[in-house]
């Protein structure tokens, strides 16, 4: 038995130090790739129409602020029309309708499309509403982004100059990033994500992606690709995948930010990084064999895909590691000293972190302090996205869960039964913290002690912000 837990504590090394060179191999492409920045293309005399569609759900308190965002755009009013994709079923129609209402007899065109169903999920809003699209380029941006009035004039004209460059992403910035650490952290993440993995994926080729909002599609890739389909919960995912497997290019224009509020609470937090991890093992689950036979891409480049839908299995390798510690121990087991080597891999992503506050920040000194905090949100959501990866590959459905915006949290969510299990981890972390302590096995006591700190972390923040949603 005891070899079986060795067995399955090398797996999982061997599963991180995996992502941990694929930190490495970014980095490497990132540095071959960081300088080669195309300059925006000239206007163009005539403007192309396009189309904003804004799907929202039950998002009082940030309706009206995206609307306004939208109707600020630089862009000439002949030639721009803004689809409010509403899903909600609170009053958050009531307060759309009444601006909508007031800014369409101002001469704006503006149209709240309202479904009294949720089929599809974002989704199938944004596919409703493309069949009363106008535009022949779509803008998308999420309920919590603020997009500059500037944004559609310096994306449009990369999508002009090439007919077969399929959609530009911008950059997502950050309205709350000071708030908390909680907010500063997922700056830290979001930053990484942007300001190097799209840099990279977008300028190597390697399967570059939509990241949901703050990008603008051409249409007749949406149409080409096969559309929007509600079969996964990343459905931005989902389309680019199937866009660039049908030759279609991408462009990210990493100089073009689209500011957007973080999470402000660690249930919502969860909820969408669980969404998040679903979302992308279902699209790895789809388009692992398509991505793996793609006669256009480079071995590279399909590596690279694969690994990175599949990041989320990092929370489940972590937990494995955890768990396997106790009998381990228990057992006085000692590992080889070769082993050591895989951990250098562990430094390939915290590099990274550390290089997009460095690249984006002056102030990227202050900045990093928030690591720390960074790394004990990475373990204490193992137990959630993992879950959720596991739902996903076992072909369970869930429905789209949304993320909750606005200072005053009027939105609520439950604590659920993933707290005691959080909980329990924290309380297991903690045993087996101690009894490498006790046994002087040094050596073992970093992953524990994290484990203690993110799992106790996260729990108890959950279940605080549980009890206040049912008083």
């Amino acid at each position: 038995m005891i070899a079986i837990f060795a067995a399955l504590h090398v797996a999982a090394v061997v599963g991180l130090a995996l992502y941990g060179w694929l930190g490495f191999v970014t980095l490497w492409l990132y540095l071959r790739h960081r300088r080669a920045t195309p300059a925006c293309p000239p206007a163009p005399v005539d403007w192309p129409r396009v189309t904003v569609q804004l799907p929202v759900y039950n998002e009082r308190e940030v309706v009206t602020r995206l609307l306004d965002a939208a109707a600020a755009l630089d862009y000439p009013r002949d030639r721009l029309q803004i689809q409010l994709l509403d899903d909600s079923t609170d009053d958050t129609t009531g307060l759309a309708a009444a601006w909508v209402a007031r800014r369409r007899a101002a001469g704006l065109d503006v149209a709240l499309l309202h479904r009294d169903n949720r089929q599809g999920f974002k989704a199938g809003a944004l596919a409703a509403g493309l069949e009363q699209a106008g535009g022949e380029f779509v803008a998308i941006f999420d309920a919590d982004f603020v997009p500059a009035p500037s944004f559609l004039r310096r994306t449009i004209p990369f999508l002009l100059a090439d007919p077969r460059l399929g959609a530009v992403q911008a950059r997502w910035g950050h309205l709350n990033a000071a708030d908390s650490s909680l907010t500063s952290a997922q700056a830290i993440a979001l930053d990484k994500h942007f300001a190097v993995e799209q840099l990279v994926r977008h300028r190597a080729d390697c399967f570059p992606k939509f990241n949901g909002s703050a990008g603008v599609w051409r249409r007749a890739c949406i149409a080409d690709a096969g559309g929007w389909q509600a079969d996964t919960l990343c459905e931005d995912l989902c389309l680019s995948t199937r866009a660039v497997l049908a030759g279609w290019r991408f462009h990210f224009a990493n100089d073009v930010v689209a500011p957007a509020e973080l999470p402000t609470t660690i249930l919502a937090y969860k909820n969408q990084q669980a969404r998040w991890a679903m979302g992308a093992t279902q699209c790895l689950t789809k388009y692992a064999a398509p991505i793996w036979r793609a006669p256009n891409h480079s071995l590279l480049a399909r590596l690279y895909a694969l690994l990175s839908m599949s990041a989320y299995s990092t929370h489940l390798l972590l937990l494995l590691l955890l768990l396997v510690q106790f009998p381990l121990l228990l057992s006085h087991y000692r590992f080889s000293p070769w082993m050591i080597a895989f951990s250098v891999t562990g430094l390939g992503q915290p590099i990274l972190f550390v290089l997009a506050q460095q690249v984006l920040h002056r102030d990227w000194r202050r900045r990093v302090r928030h690591l720390p905090a960074l790394l004990l949100l990475a373990v204490g959501t193992a137990p959630s996205n993992g879950w959720a990866v596991l739902r996903a590959l076992f072909g369970r459905r869930s429905p789209f869960l949304r993320t909750p915006k606005g200072a005053r949290h009027s939105y609520h969510l439950n604590a659920g039964r993933m707290v005691w299990v959080e909980a329990a981890l924290a309380l297991y972390s903690a045993a087996v913290l101690l009894l490498a302590v006790t046994t002087g096995n040094t050596g073992a006591v970093f992953l524990p002690l994290l484990g203690l700190l993110g799992f106790g972390y996260v729990a108890a923040q959950a279940w605080r912000e549980g009890r206040a949603a049912t008083r």
